[in-house]
């Protein structure tokens, strides 16, 4: 029997022992828009719904549409999942915990239970009211379209990072407060007689990021892994100004612009820490960037410059069967990774450190095992898991 004082010292240790042994042979990284958000869950139109909409989705433990989107992420089994669309729980309790307790950790449904020791989330821009009229209807109404990233409550369409590896919690840096009007060339909107879309005191205070944008180290073995998370804006909802589509190209760029040493100066976090990734580091681009360099109403520039970066490896996108069956007659389907036909997710390793062995869109086509997981909306998500299995150097 071990004394408690060498116990003590054993649990001291067990972390640096894990994190000084070799990296991993392989590693799967996934994105997933699970829609777990509260109206997911309630009447469009509901008045008064908050976070605590999901958190007593999760505490049932029985949500069939939650439910579908644990067994999915069991079949897959990825090692580290970003989770777009989880409602911001302060308490991990009651929120990000209680999912994976409930819905992930347990054999169920036929797939043996996966456990992510290690989560990060944190606050995000969506729901959080502003003072201004942001969308230019003569009201200032705080939620909606005037918050300072489109919600009706704080919190709302969060994101949760899970992994089976440690997170370096110190060294996350975020980056939710930093404003558009300090990104060099950050395209500005403004009306049709060429004036700003936004008062100045809006823009002077208005945020890059839509939910946020997060640099989250993970520690593989002894390889640290920068997982760059983020969810920019949808570019549509909006009129003929495009502040939405700008938005969404400048926090796409954003990570361009990080990644690039000559050009990352600018950035702080939320800190005050200023500067980008450093050079060589690896780094894994992951989230629903709501853009595409060939379909869809988005500034194609944003996420062409992103794709085509010589740090990023995009060399074999994501496809499934599903998808090209879903719209048969488009050559960019079987790419796709939502349910209205674009490809809008991603996972992009570094060229340093990685090589793609393998990657796919959870999509099976009709008739095969699991294909009424993605049968509708309601069966999972409007947006398909998508996941790049990689060999480590």
């Amino acid at each position: 029997m071990i004394k408690p004082i060498l116990l003590s010292i054993a649990l001291l240790y067990a972390p640096m022992l894990f994190s000084q042994s070799a990296a991993p042979a392989e590693l799967t990284f996934a994105t997933y828009n699970v829609s777990m958000e509260a109206e997911n869950y309630v009447p469009r139109g509901t008045k008064g719904i908050s976070e605590q909409v999901l958190v007593k989705e999760l505490a049932s433990g029985t949500n069939q549409q939650i439910r579908n989107i644990a067994r999915i992420i069991k079949t897959v089994r990825p090692d580290v999942i970003l989770l777009n669309e989880f409602d911001y729980v302060k308490d991990p309790q009651a929120g990000v915990l209680q999912f994976v307790k409930a819905y992930l950790k347990d054999d169920s449904d036929g797939s043996k239970g996966i456990d992510y020791p290690y989560y990060y989330y944190s606050t995000v821009n969506t729901g959080q009211p502003s003072p201004y009229d942001l969308d230019n209807n003569g009201k200032a109404e705080q939620f909606g379209a005037d918050a300072w990233g489109f919600g009706n409550y704080p919190g709302q369409y969060g994101m949760v990072l899970l992994s089976r590896y440690p997170i370096d919690v110190n060294n996350v840096r975020t980056f939710q407060n930093f404003k558009w009007k300090d990104m060099p060339g950050a395209l500005k909107t403004t009306k049709p007689d060429g004036t700003d879309w936004y008062q100045p005191e809006a823009w002077a205070k208005f945020p890059l990021s839509s939910k946020s944008h997060w640099d989250i180290p993970v520690q593989a073995g002894g390889k640290i892994i920068h997982i760059l998370a983020s969810h920019p804006t949808p570019p549509t909802f909006d009129g003929a100004e495009d502040r939405n589509g700008k938005r969404n190209h400048d926090e796409i760029r954003f990570w361009r612009d990080y990644i690039s040493t000559n050009t990352s100066t600018y950035i702080y976090d939320d800190k005050g820490h200023k500067g980008g990734l450093k050079a060589n580091a690896n780094f894994v681009i992951m989230g629903d960037q709501n853009a595409s360099p060939d379909e869809g109403n988005a500034l194609t520039a944003g996420i062409r410059s992103l794709l085509s970066h010589p740090a990023v490896n995009n060399d074999m996108p994501p496809s499934s069967k599903g998808g090209a069956e879903h719209t048969s007659a488009n050559a960019f389907a079987k790419n796709h990774t939502a349910f209205w036909r674009m490809r809008a997710d991603y996972v992009l390793p570094s060229r340093k450190g990685f090589k793609i062995i393998d990657s796919g869109v959870f999509w099976p086509p009709k008739g095969e095992p699991m294909a009424e997981l993605v049968e509708k909306r309601e069966s999972s998500s409007d947006h398909r898991l998508v996941w790049v299995k990689v060999k480590v150097d």
